[in-house]
């Protein structure tokens, strides 16, 4: 499995051709299937694919992780580009997703509300647990053995002038299973990512994880620290080495000063990843 990192927060370390932005996109090749994970934030990514030799028009499928604009506004370009296939998303939230903080800070974190008006027989919304390629799996109705992120804290859902904390319902884990072993892919994990890979593992009963790829949301972006506190970063850690998860790529809003704490427990079984990174699990 070939999976390329078609944007993230940082740019290359070894291409400055390539645009970078706040947000993730994964390009993934297997067994003759091609699959988008997330489009990040704007048509950035697309310029990034075709940089990267990607073709977006080949895409079999394309999977949301959550209805929030860092992983899903590049949608549109990729309807443009790509005629056929279909963009598989959890159940949209009851109302608009907003970040807000010391409240003064407001900013919609939601998506484009004509998309789907535009384009009507491009969605498929994941009720249920589906198999959408052969060997593709998602997962909505994640559960819920772990704290979910205190990042959270900061992110509401707004209907009728009414505020709500966003319970994170319109997330959804994907899952591939190659070679006997499955590969777990999180976008943000605003749900948790272990309990994105307890939802995984109950699935697939003794299936062992060779991979874990996106994001833990571990980061507070504005002001550059973690929203977590240090010891249960490292509890994540020792958790994610006990399932036991073979290899963990990570990036986005997992955060740079998380990334050092996971990297002091998991040591060469975490990989930082950025706009541009090709690797194979």
């Amino acid at each position: 499995m070939k999976i390329t990192t078609l944007i993230e927060n940082r740019p290359s370390r070894t291409d400055a051709r390539l645009l970078a932005e706040w947000g993730l996109s994964l390009h993934i090749r297997f067994n003759g299937q091609e699959i988008l994970f997330d489009t990040g934030a704007s048509g950035a990514f697309a310029k990034n694919a075709e940089h990267l030799c990607v073709n977006v028009a080949s895409v079999g499928a394309a999977v949301l992780s959550h209805h929030h604009y860092d992983h899903g506004g590049g949608l549109r370009r990729f309807l443009e580009l790509n005629s056929s296939a279909k963009v598989h998303l959890g159940e949209p939230p009851k109302g608009d997703c907003f970040g807000r903080a010391f409240g003064i800070i407001k900013k919609y974190a939601g998506l484009d509300p004509t998309l789907m008006p535009d384009y009507p027989d491009r969605f498929e919304t994941v009720r249920d647990p589906i198999e959408i390629l052969p060997d593709v799996f998602l997962f909505p109705r994640l559960l819920c053995n772990h704290p979910k992120p205190a990042g959270n804290r900061h992110l509401f859902v707004e209907k009728d002038h009414a505020w709500t904390h966003d319970d994170f319902t319109h997330e959804i884990v994907m899952a591939i299973r190659e070679g006997g072993k499955l590969a777990v892919f999180t976008g943000c994990a605003h749900s948790g990512i272990l309990n994105m890979v307890d939802t995984v593992a109950a699935a697939f009963h003794g299936v062992s994880i060779k991979a874990v790829i996106g994001g833990f949301h571990f980061a507070l972006p504005l002001f550059n620290r973690m929203a977590e506190s240090k010891s249960e970063v490292q509890r994540t850690a020792k958790l994610l080495l006990e399932y036991p998860v073979e290899m963990t790529y990570t990036g986005h809003c997992t955060g740079a000063r998380a990334f050092k704490v996971l990297q002091s427990i998991m040591e060469d079984r975490i990989v930082d990843i950025r706009t541009g990174s090709c690797f194979e699990v």
